[in-house]
């Protein structure tokens, strides 16, 4: 399984003081020399970390395939097209959410979706979406012309959270949660495990390449990896989080050996 590295919060880190360090440029040949196999970042409308100075020199420099993230937002549909990234991956964006809390509703937006793939592949970029695990959402995404699907794991992560650790609260919508018994939070893992898996045997029917993210860490990565048809990760939070401890290096290292093992 490919590992996507997003390294939007060391962008976070650098813009919670408005300097010019960490450089996100001294990231690219750690991700490189770690194992990883993609550089993720995500050009928010708001420009909250990533800013458009650090998309053009990170795909200018980047040894490694980059993903940018983005809205359908026209004036970052004209940088990604400018720039011309490996990947555009379609991501729904609200200004007020922390971080990006569900998959794109492409019932309500498909023409303008569709819109916005055209310049992309016009532009020779790869294009993928970000969807829930629904099996409609799969076929709307092959009617759209994407070359991939990510699969949003927020759910599959949250209820894993909800089991397994000892943290009472989360910045997700999880408060229908809160009330459920373990017995039942068991089974609601269950049932988000196989909607992933459904969703990713689709999407591979359907000649779509399959990739997972959103809450992916190291504890829950190995039961996701467990899904055969996924073939990559992107996973940002959770490893930078561990680059605290152990270094940025080390932390994406640690990653690669969970997905290998």
């Amino acid at each position: 399984m490919q590992l996507g590295v997003n390294i939007d919060h060391i962008a976070v880190l650098r813009e919670a003081r408005k300097f010019n360090y960490p450089n996100l440029i001294d990231a690219l040949s750690i991700v490189e020399r770690a194992g990883g196999d993609q550089i993720t970042i995500h050009l928010r409308e708001d420009r909250r970390h990533i800013q458009d100075r650090d998309v053009e020199e990170i795909v200018r420099h980047s040894v490694l395939p980059v993903n940018l993230e983005m809205a359908v937002a026209d004036e970052v549909v004209e940088i990604a097209t400018n720039l011309r990234p490996h990947r555009a991956t379609i991501v729904p964006e609200k200004r007020e959410e922390v971080t990006t809390e569900g998959g794109l509703d492409l019932l309500q937006n498909f023409d303008r979706v569709g819109s916005v793939i055209d310049k992309l592949k016009s532009a020779d970029i790869e294009v993928s979406l970000f969807i829930d695990p629904n099996l409609e959402h799969v076929e709307l995404s092959k009617k759209l012309g994407a070359d991939w699907i990510e699969l949003h794991t927020g759910q599959f992560a949250n209820i894993y959270q909800m089991l397994y650790s000892n943290l009472p609260h989360s910045h997700h919508s999880i408060d229908s949660l809160q009330s459920l018994s373990r017995k039942e939070l068991e089974q609601k893992l269950e049932k988000t495990i196989t909607n992933l898996r459904e969703s990713a045997k689709a999407g591979k029917r359907a000649n779509l390449r399959v990739a997972g993210g959103h809450g992916l860490n190291y504890q829950n990565i190995k039961l996701f990896k467990s899904i055969d048809e996924v073939e990559e990760v992107n996973i940002g939070q959770s490893i930078v989080a561990r680059a605290v401890f152990v270094g940025l290096e080390e932390a994406i290292r640690e990653m690669r050996k969970l997905l290998e093992s």
